[in-house]
């Protein structure tokens, strides 16, 4: 099944972060090794590969806003259409960091009662608060009518499936991945080759995206971690030979770009029929989703590893390394700040003034949570709305 366009609650959608791993949850320290990073670079490219990626969750989001307001048919329309369709691969890749990091730590020293409370305070108490403020948002904007407040069957599908908002599903998939991490354990003790990993994953996938369709017929599959188990496996790879990754992306990025690339041009203009309405073959949309996503997941961390070496740049390595410190933050807050920007200040009138105001909305949605965030870093207030 596929995935629908963002900013309408979707029934089976794929956009955004996982929740930030607790210091004692990231990568181990260890000694460098010659060709390997050493741990504070590992540390700060994974900050960094959250920031590149909560800069797309945001960007996802906001273009979704201006398709409403651009007239169908348009260039400009079409314009924002390819840029939402093209930054659609937040989920999975938070995913996979997810399985990377915890695997990392896991393989440390795994002790079950310890890891799964705090998976529970840092991220079961974020999904159900969350969850009821957004319930209340809704309601109280008008987005959804008070009765709604006590149907069960609403409820019911508001905590089951994520749907209390369109972007709260993720941190129920994140739940999700903590419970099927420690049973991937001893495949990870084997240090699986992430070359490996990436294509059983997809073999994987697969075949689960046809028990679901023959058997288990969920009703929203994307809301559950069965339709994430490629980034899971490939992330878990990544996380049991990160001290080896730089060195194997390095000699695999002038062959996975290139299938990137390809993998690309195939998912658009299915993608894009998909948006509009067309019909489309589900495996095969869900195919090419899950291929180009993995793979951009994959070329990110890749990325990140580049910018924490980076000496050219510096304001653009702190400014992103910073907003990877407080993409859960972002993440949750966003899109009232987009749903409160639009009803009060619409982006009407000719293309380029709807342009420059999304574009205002993407500043003000990033920026404006992301000093919340920080503020509260390290204090009761933060570690009670967001678990840490």
């Amino acid at each position: 099944m596929a995935d629908p366009l963002p900013l309408s609650p979707p029934p089976n959608a794929a956009s955004v972060p996982v929740p930030d791993p607790a210091p004692s949850d990231q990568a181990p320290e260890t000694p460098p090794l010659e060709g390997r990073p050493a741990p504070a670079t590992r540390l700060s490219a994974i900050d960094l590969f959250r920031g590149l990626t909560i800069l797309e969750v945001v960007g996802h989001h906001t273009s979704g806003v201006a398709l409403r307001w651009f007239q169908p048919d348009t260039t400009a329309h079409l314009a924002a259409l390819l840029v939402n369709r093209t930054l659609h691969f937040a989920v999975p890749a938070f995913v996979f960091l997810s399985a990377v990091v915890l695997t990392r730590s896991l393989l440390k020293k795994f002790e079950p009662g310890r890891y799964f409370w705090r998976r529970l305070t840092r991220g079961g108490w974020p999904y159900l608060l969350w969850s009821a403020l957004y319930i209340a948002w809704y309601v109280w904007t008008g987005q959804r009518a008070p009765d709604t407040l006590t149907d069960w069957d609403r409820w019911r599908d508001w905590l089951m499936y994520g749907k209390a908002s369109y972007h709260l599903y993720f941190l129920l998939v994140a739940l999700e991945v903590y419970l099927v991490l420690p049973l991937l354990l001893p495949l990870a003790r084997r240090r699986p080759s992430i070359t490996a990993a990436l294509l059983a994953g997809l073999a994987l996938q697969l075949g689960l995206y046809f028990l679901n369709r023959e058997v288990l017929r969920l009703p929203f599959p994307a809301s559950t971690v069965l339709w994430y188990m490629l980034p899971v496996v490939l992330g878990m790879a990544v996380g049991a030979r990160l001290d080896e990754f730089t060195g194997w992306w390095q000699r695999r990025r002038w062959t996975l770009l290139p299938f990137l690339i390809g993998a690309y041009l195939v998912y658009l203009p299915t993608a894009l029929a998909y948006a509009r309405g067309e019909a489309v073959t589900p495996v095969v949309y869900s195919g090419l989703s899950w291929v180009y996503t993995s793979l951009t997941a994959l070329t990110l961390l890749g990325l990140a590893y580049r910018l924490a070496r980076s000496t050219r740049v510096p304001w653009l390595r702190t400014g992103v390394g910073l907003l990877g410190t407080v993409s859960l933050q972002v993440y949750l807050i966003h899109p009232a700040l987009l749903q409160a920007l639009e009803k009060y200040m619409p982006p009407d009138g000719p293309p380029w003034r709807v342009a420059v105001t999304v574009a205002a909305y993407f500043v003000v949605a990033l920026v404006l949570p992301a000093l919340l965030g920080r503020t509260l870093l390290n204090t009761r207030l933060g570690t009670l709305l967001f678990g840490r």
